[in-house]
């Protein structure tokens, strides 16, 4: 009675299954997925990161990747002085500089309606 059964089964699943070439256009899709949305993606940033270091000019306010800020004082092959205060400098790796900093503009002062609302 069992045996009936399992033949029954198995001549069933042979009939389902399908052929490798939808098996490998499926396959093919997927692989084009994961170009699109992460490699090609990831290769820019990449590209664009290794632009920005070469670019990097002594007098340059930077964020390191480990959240330091400092100003770039010497530039030597894969390394770089940062000052991070006045007398304090750190020699850092070049490619940990996650970014440049944009230039402070001039000091921030109270605009008139916030100043006329605390002189009540």
């Amino acid at each position: 009675m069992f045996i009936n059964d399992a033949f029954a089964d198995t001549t069933a699943a042979a009939v389902e299954t399908g052929g490798l070439s939808g098996t490998l256009i499926q396959l093919a899709l997927i692989l084009l997925i994961f170009y699109f949305f992460l490699i090609r993606p990831q290769q820019k940033k990449i590209r664009e990161h290794a632009k920005m270091i070469d670019e990097l000019k002594i007098g340059n306010k930077v964020l390191t990747g480990s959240g330091i800020y400092g100003k770039i004082t010497k530039i030597k092959d894969t390394e770089i002085v940062l000052e991070v205060a006045p007398g304090v400098e750190i020699t850092i790796d070049r490619m940990s500089v996650g970014g440049v900093v944009s230039e402070p503009s001039a000091a921030k002062t109270v605009s008139a309606p916030n100043a006329a609302k605390t002189k009540k």
